[in-house]
């Protein structure tokens, strides 16, 4: 195989992430619009169809119980499951779990079949339902058709069509390794699983052993990782847990053929083929064997009920993995057997069932739930819905007949606009009260930036929408340089203050419009002093977000290590500053040419943390000019690395020794990548074109969460 470029230097910055921003990949046409398409559905025809399928056992491969409710609650759950709150990627949207690597896991196994049984359902609605929207509805009618009234079910997930190569899995080699605790029950940052290949923790225990302590602390922060808190912790293991059983009469080193991307061409993308004893034994996933209760296809307190009020004991189970069994034989024979309803067999119970109920806070929060199973029953039905929903962003984006009328924090509510909207006449007479104020341009531009582009394409959170910038915690992120920050809103609301209370009709300004409209006024007058007369479009309909709709612990993961755009490089980076800027410019849904020329025009404007020279290569800073590139890419500046910090870089006359510049990593990357500086090189031959596509590279980010404008 030849090799990638990638593979000769590793060590280059890959671009690949963004180049995926740049293309659609996929059959679909320009035309397509997959909200349009999924407005036709008849939902309650789709759910009738799944039920159909969940019912039907099919020879070629074999249902529990007569019932293949548990194995979608399975598949749905871990296609969400994957979402992490540091970056909002993973989760259900996009339907990646049809792709490596997640279509190869080991905490996936035998859930391509699950996805093939659907795939008649799948066939028959065509493009007006995606695989991401059907897998998280065939969980919902699962567990439906098992006795749950679950609490809504939202469609408007678009599929994707290839992987999302943005995501870091982890760094081992080999599956069901962990090499991801920086100290003892401490995962690395960015990470949500706590072993590679499983979607949470492993069910045996930390490092395979039967230790329920370690285990409840390894849930703890996994599940935390997704922003979950203790009780839907609990409510989600439990409520799951509620259904269907494990599958380990055999060890699966031995039973499982090759994964997915590594089965031969015949098996037609399936993996783990264990023959032809599936249909009578059932089949083996985990390597754990048994159901949690005596009727795993019915909504009830077994689970509850099982794990508090009897003794559990570790065994190693037929499959060769540590699991639970009661006690004193209690329980013994009390729950059918899957496959033959003639049998009986025991409950068990994995090691992280037995965390909830020896970890203080959860078996508190246990004991509730079996006093009160209608609590119990509110608290899983609202965490399933966060789990399956988590990443889809504000509720505007849901779409169909089933979903909620109550918003929940998590979705980042904006109160609904209802004055009337700001019109040409009015946004000019704002523009010039902005820049008649006391506030730089550099400020303006600043403070746009950062409300805008807090944005993550990944979960659809942050944005400028909202005004989210004047609330904790982003009104005090350092990037933000909070006193400076509080001095321009402050003047930005008494020029809101003073319109909206002197108008004598209904049309009202938000801050969260004014401060996207300050920095493209600043946009405007800048390129005007360098010749170019430009209006920066802009669309009012923003609204204010109130202190008590605003998750703000969720929310701090959305606070930047590195801004590229205004040079700010945290102090505890360890990595280099250009990779994380690729990675944020990613999540902004940006292009490599989107990237390069925000940052140049960003430095052109003075823009940068604490008002530094760094990065600003001209002598007239605040003017939209394509100098960033035509000095950076000149053979007339020598460049060292500064003896101050190995993030900065000093540039001095090479013919004089004088010195002229200086720069971060973040600067010099635009010309010693080859594509980056390919790219730098038009900017700097064509500032009409810089200024041009810098106007619509700032339109894009300070309107991508203006999902009302689609």
């Amino acid at each position: 195989m030849s090799k990638s470029n990638q593979d000769w230097w590793p060590e280059s910055l890959d671009l690949s992430i963004l180049d995926q921003n740049a293309r659609d990949a996929g059959p679909m046409d320009e035309e397509f619009d997959y909200a349009e398409e999924f407005q036709k559905l008849d939902l309650e025809e789709v759910k009738s169809d799944i039920e159909d399928v969940l019912t039907e056992p099919q020879d070629w491969w074999p249902a529990d119980y007569g019932h293949y409710g548990p194995f979608m609650i399975r598949m749905a759950w871990h296609s969400a499951g994957t979402y992490r709150a540091y970056d909002g990627r993973g989760g259900a949207a996009g339907g990646r779990q049809r792709f490596a690597p997640l279509n190869s896991w080991p905490d996936n196994a035998n859930l391509d079949k699950a996805r093939r049984l659907l795939w008649p359902v799948k066939q028959k609605y065509g493009k007006k339902l995606s695989w991401s929207d059907l897998i998280i509805l065939a969980g919902n009618v699962a567990i439906e058709s098992m006795g749950f009234q679950t609490f809504g079910f939202a469609g408007g997930r678009e599929d994707a069509f290839e992987p999302d190569e943005a995501v870091d899995w982890g760094p081992e080699d080999e599956m069901e390794t962990q090499e991801r605790f920086k100290e003892p029950g401490e995962i690395q940052e960015g990470l949500g699983a706590s072993v590679m290949g499983l979607i949470y923790v492993n069910p045996e225990g930390p490092n395979g052993e039967p230790d329920p302590e370690a285990s409840a602390k390894n849930i703890r922060q996994t599940f935390s990782r997704m922003a979950m808190d203790d009780k839907q912790t609990a409510a989600l293991i439990a409520g799951g847990h509620t259904f269907g059983k494990v599958h380990g009469k055999e060890d699966p080193e031995e039973a499982h053929g090759p994964e997915p991307e590594a089965a031969p061409i015949e098996n037609m993308g399936l993996g783990w083929q264990t023959g032809e004893d599936a249909k009578e034994n059932g089949v083996t996933t985990s390597g754990i064997e048994g159901p949690w209760t005596s009727s795993p296809t019915e909504w009830d307190m077994g689970y509850v009920n099982n794990l508090l009020e009897y003794e559990w004991e570790p065994e190693k189970g037929p499959g060769g993995a540590w699991q639970w069994t009661p006690k004193d034989g209690e329980l013994e024979g009390s729950a059918p057997d899957a496959q033959n309803p003639d049998e009986q067999v025991t409950p068990m119970m994995l090691t992280t069932d037995i965390a909830l109920k020896r970890d203080p806070q959860y078996r508190e929060i246990m004991e509730e739930f079996q006093e009160n199973p209608m609590e119990f029953g509110m608290a899983f039905a609202k965490a399933w819905y966060k789990l399956t929903h988590r990443d889809m962003g504000p509720p505007e984006r849901f779409l169909g007949p089933e979903v909620p009328e109550e918003t929940m924090v998590w979705q980042d509510p904006i109160p609904d606009v209802e004055h009337d909207l700001i019109g040409d006449e009015e946004i000019a007479e704002l523009k010039s009260e902005i820049l008649d104020s006391d506030i730089s341009r550099s400020q303006l531009v600043k403070t746009a930036w950062a409300s805008a582009s807090t944005y993550r394409d990944s979960d659809k959170r942050g944005g400028a929408n909202g005004a989210r910038i004047r609330l904790e915690p982003q009104k005090n992120w350092e990037v933000n340089e909070p006193a400076k920050l509080q001095s321009v809103l402050a003047t930005l609301e008494d020029i809101q203050a003073e319109f909206n209370n002197t108008r004598d009709d209904d049309v009202r300004v938000s801050l969260a419009d004014l401060i996207v409209l300050g920095g493209n006024a600043a946009i405007e007058e800048a390129a005007a002093e360098a010749g170019y007369d430009v209006e920066v479009p802009f669309e009012p309909g923003r609204a204010d977000a109130l202190p008590e709709q605003t998750d703000a612990d969720s929310f701090e993961a959305l606070k930047p290590r590195v801004d590229g755009f205004r040079n700010y490089i945290r102090d505890d980076v360890d990595q280099p500053a250009e990779e994380l800027m690729v990675d944020d410019a990613d999540l902004l849904d940006l292009t490599p040419e989107e990237m390069t020329v925000l940052v140049g025009g960003m430095r052109a404007l003075g823009a940068t943390y604490q008002d530094t020279d760094l990065g600003v290569f001209t002598d007239q800073p605040g003017t939209l000019s394509n100098d960033f590139f035509t000095n950076l890419l000149s053979m007339d500046t020598k460049w060292e690395q500064s003896d101050s910090s190995d993030q900065i870089y000093e540039g001095y006359d090479r013919e004089t020794g004088r010195f002229k510049y200086e720069g971060t990593r973040l600067d010099l990357i635009f010309g010693s990548h080859s594509r980056l500086r390919a790219i730098s090189e038009v900017y700097a031959a064509d500032e009409q074109q810089f200024v041009e596509d810098f106007v619509d590279a700032w339109h894009k980010v300070m309107t991508n969460d203006r999902f009302d404008l689609a």
